[in-house]
């Protein structure tokens, strides 16, 4: 029961990494907020979960959303102090014919929705003695891949705010850390090339197999635990060691 009287909002919990991260929270004795757009599996995940765990219908791009969702938090469950800010989509798209409007769109979702979390949460936070946020970066935060020039961007840029917030909320007592996964066996990632792609993965991988939701999941409890409480700002890759050298695509 690591997480005993925590509680944490998740967002993109419907599936994926974040269904996994959800999980964990309750399996470690978090009550948690499964915050998604996509209603049907984040309320049939949140009734897996029981009474631990509730379905709120979020779009993380929309400030009016996130003061709702936090504010619904608060009266459910008691003052939030963990955010897993992991909401993200992935477009890969060459940059003399990426759409602008695609560009925008993983800026909103990626970055705008990272900052509004911070945002939203920080002032509740403080308030009840501070917390921990969590933000899902990717290892195109770290290093650079062809193809990916707008997705990394607002990945760098989660790296940057992170540690930014690291420094500005740290005396409020709120932590903020970055985990950058790798090539991870999702929805997501398995709606770009599916199995050949997972094949492709592994073989850039030093482990020689991609990762699953079950191996990003325990650094999320990890950091929203109280056993990281000395670590704030940091860049944790959860990668298989394909940045220990070099970028994945390089």
């Amino acid at each position: 029961m690591r997480l005993e009287g925590k509680v944490a909002i998740v967002t993109g919990a419907a599936m994926g990494q974040g269904a996994e991260i959800a999980r964990a929270y309750v399996a470690e004795g978090a009550r948690v907020v499964v915050a998604d757009v996509a209603k049907e599996q984040g309320q049939a995940l949140a009734d897996q979960l029981g009474a631990a765990a509730h379905f709120a219908h979020h779009d993380v791009s929309d400030e009016a959303s996130w003061t709702a969702l936090v504010e619904d938090a608060n009266n459910r469950f008691g003052a939030v102090n963990v955010l897993a800010n992991n909401a993200g989509i992935l477009r890969f798209g060459d940059i003399e014919r990426m759409p602008a409007e695609e560009v925008e769109l993983l800026w909103r979702v990626n970055q705008l929705g990272v900052f509004l979390g911070m945002q939203a949460v920080s002032r509740t936070m403080r308030k009840n003695g501070g917390g921990s946020i969590i933000n899902a970066s990717s290892v195109e935060g770290l290093a650079g891949m062809p193809s990916c020039t707008a997705y990394a961007a607002t990945k760098w840029a989660i790296r940057g705010m992170t540690k930014c917030a690291a420094m500005e909320l740290g005396p409020k007592g709120i932590r903020v850390n970055s985990v950058h996964p790798g090539m991870i066996d999702t929805p997501m990632t398995r709606v770009h090339g599916g199995d050949a792609a997972m094949e492709f993965g592994a073989s850039k991988v030093p482990l020689r197999r991609v990762g699953t939701p079950e191996d990003i999941a325990p650094v999320y409890v990890f950091l929203a635990s109280d056993e990281s409480s000395y670590i704030n700002g940091a860049e944790i890759a959860v990668d298989g060691g394909v940045t220990s050298t070099h970028a994945f695509g390089g």
